[in-house]
């Protein structure tokens, strides 16, 4: 996949956030087809669709890990709201 996000951080991703695909293609704009292609490595996505699909995740909380030798991942962002 381009830009170093692959199809098993989009998976992680919505479950750390318990979304379904439906989910995620309502808040991306994303076909749910489209995604799940995406997501079992049938087709690579194109730039805007990618980048409408993190942008959609980043929004809902999710910070993506780019690979650091120990393989690429996902994490809930850190809130920025003080309890």
């Amino acid at each position: 996949m381009k830009e170093d996000i692959r199809p098993e951080q989009i998976r992680a991703a919505r479950a750390l956030i318990d979304w379904t695909r439906e989910d995620l293609a309502k808040a991306s704009g994303v076909t749910i087809r489209t995604l799940a292609r995406i997501e079992n490595s049938q087709t690579v996505p194109r730039l805007a669709t990618l980048q409408a699909l993190t942008a959609a995740l980043k929004t809902a909380g999710i910070e993506f890990i780019p690979e650091n030798g120990s393989g690429p991942g996902v994490r809930l962002a850190r809130s920025s709201k003080k309890s």
